[in-house]
């Protein structure tokens, strides 16, 4: 069973519709990544669950339990839900344990210690239970903020952009400190970001958004090498999308065909790793050639036509070389229409 299910999600502001039908699902244990660019209502869809906002439509709901709908509003108090704020919201007068224990005040004094020390044993800062959150670093700031709202054993737990005020290999040791922590408490977890790479790292489910609706829903390998359109597809990074006819069971683009059913024109969506040197491929156009570490991207153009080829560095080309192309079918897509 979901620990949490919203349905048909609505939120409205004066000249704005924030969240526009938007469902989905959260299941414990498991990692949901929401996915979209900045304005697209992901902070709101996340206010929405916690019971920070009220629903114009729709619903949210726990198992059976209606949290959010017509003529109900539970608080957010009494959601069972965890909520990591982007700016963390630590209390400047209380130390890190404090801080930690703030929502633990119905339990035993002995349950209440214990439970503060396993959090931040989890976190890795037992060491700083003493310290103030002004005497921390942002990355040990987050993982405070982290402990408190697990503290409080939430069925559900929601991050806004969490990761967004840190750098480098910071975030990334943040990153895998908090997503262990998740996964050990069981929780169903639900974390905002527009970063594409991140999402796809982290979650065992992602969810894409954009313009206030959920655009696809799926495992990050699905949604990124079967995007249910255009926008989605762009989501989720680089996306060259080529004209393409389709007949003869192929579908035919500058960049070569790949089988495909119908008849008509159409859009063929190609990730850079969908363009392979080839001895027997087409003749592309190397346009630029850009650094990426260990590997470069390759601005390509073809019969009118410009995607991006990703190379091993050994294999780099010059700006205005002339290589040959193959399209591997496992990294492009197929949408009907012109």
């Amino acid at each position: 069973m979901s620990a949490i299910e919203v349905i048909e999600a609505r939120r409205a502001y004066p000249g704005k519709v924030a969240v526009d039908g938007a469902s989905l699902r959260l299941e414990k244990g498991r990692i949901t990544a929401l996915l979209g660019p900045s304005g697209c209502g992901k902070s709101t869809l996340l206010r929405l669950i916690a019971g920070l906002e009220p629903l114009d439509a729709g619903e949210v709901r726990a198992g059976d339990r209606v949290l959010s709908g017509r003529s109900v509003h539970i608080p957010p108090e009494e959601r069972d839900v965890g909520f990591l704020f982007q700016d963390y919201a630590l209390f400047p007068h209380l130390t890190v344990e404090d801080n930690v224990g703030f929502g633990l005040r119905r339990i035993g004094a002995a349950e209440r210690a214990a439970r503060i020390a396993a959090e931040l044993e989890e976190v890795r800062l037992a060491h700083r239970a003493k310290a103030y959150p002004q005497a921390l670093s942002g990355g040990e700031q987050q993982r405070v903020a982290l402990a408190r709202a697990l503290a409080r054993r939430p069925s559900a737990m929601l991050l806004d952009e969490p990761f967004s005020g840190l750098d480098g290999r910071l975030k990334a040791e943040v990153r895998e400190t908090t997503l262990r922590a998740l996964r050990d408490a069981g929780a169903a977890a639900l974390v905002v970001t527009h970063d594409a790479e991140e999402a796809m790292m982290m979650a065992d489910e992602l969810v894409l958004m954009d313009e206030g609706r959920i655009l696809q829903s799926g495992a990050p390998r699905d949604c990124y090498l079967n995007p249910a359109s255009a926008a989605a597809a762009r989501l989720l990074g680089e996306a060259a999308l080529i004209p393409a006819v389709l007949e003869g069971g192929k579908a035919r683009s500058a960049f070569g065909a790949i089988d495909h059913d119908g008849e008509g024109q159409a859009q063929v969506m190609i990730r850079p790793e969908g363009l392979q040197r080839s001895a027997g491929g087409v003749e592309a156009v190397v346009a630029e050639v850009s650094f990426a570490g260990g590997f470069v991207l390759a601005r390509l153009k073809a019969g009118g036509a410009s995607a991006y080829c990703r190379l091993a560095l050994a294999d780099a080309p010059a700006p205005g070389e002339t290589i040959r192309v193959d399209l591997d079918p496992a990294f492009c897509a197929i949408f009907p229409g012109g």
